[in-house]
């Protein structure tokens, strides 16, 4: 099946940054944007800068990214789910949504990584584990699971390859699996103590 990937775009955005939430902001940044405001993020760039704010790197980021700073973030987008992903990838993070700047609060923060312990600890006690793949192009990793896999075998664990193009979490009962080993997008394992990333498991 062949796949067109077209870039969505909002249309007629114009924001417009006050003084009063300019001044939430750490005077260095990560600035990160969905590809939906593409368009304007040079615009909003100034704008920071202009405020005395200075801008270390700007980057277009997915659900997916794995960009590992140790400066604060802002994030250009909509909602939460970019912004989950990034969670652990920066010691603070803010989100422009619309012309209002918000800081995710350290609790969330801190409930996500109580989560992601109780993953890991899931998959350290588990004999049965299944590795999740996608045939989605760009998220695809046959190759690291099958060595995974291999990896496994050798610590004396039961280890399965599961793969398809979407990956219905609903269906995981189905199966005897006591933990699962996601490598596909790792927004997938961020509201599942089920599933670990595989650059979350142990060197």
């Amino acid at each position: 099946m062949k796949t067109l990937f077209i870039e969505a775009k909002l249309k007629d955005l114009n924001i417009k940054l006050s003084k009063s939430e300019l001044s939430k902001l750490p005077k260095k940044l990560f600035l990160a944007y969905s590809i939906q405001f593409k368009p304007i993020i040079s615009e909003i760039k100034k704008q920071l800068e202009s405020s005395g704010i200075q801008i270390e790197k700007t980057q277009q980021v997915l659900g997916c990214s794995k960009i590992n700073i140790k400066l604060p973030l802002l994030l250009v987008g909509q909602g939460r789910f970019h912004a989950r992903n990034l969670y652990l990838q920066s010691p603070s993070i803010f989100i422009l949504e619309g012309s209002k700047i918000h800081q995710i609060p350290s609790q969330d923060i801190e409930k996500l990584k109580k989560k992601r312990q109780a993953a890991l600890l899931k998959f350290l006690h588990a004999d049965n584990v299944g590795i999740l793949v996608t045939t989605k192009p760009g998220q695809e990793n046959l190759n690291q699971a099958i060595i995974l896999r291999k990896k496994l075998e050798k610590q004396g664990k039961k280890a399965y390859i599961f793969m398809a193009n979407n990956i219905d979490i609903g269906q995981f009962e189905n199966f005897q699996i006591d933990s699962w080993i996601n490598t596909a997008c790792s927004g997938l394992a961020m509201d599942n103590p089920q599933i670990i990333n595989f650059n979350e498991l142990p060197k």
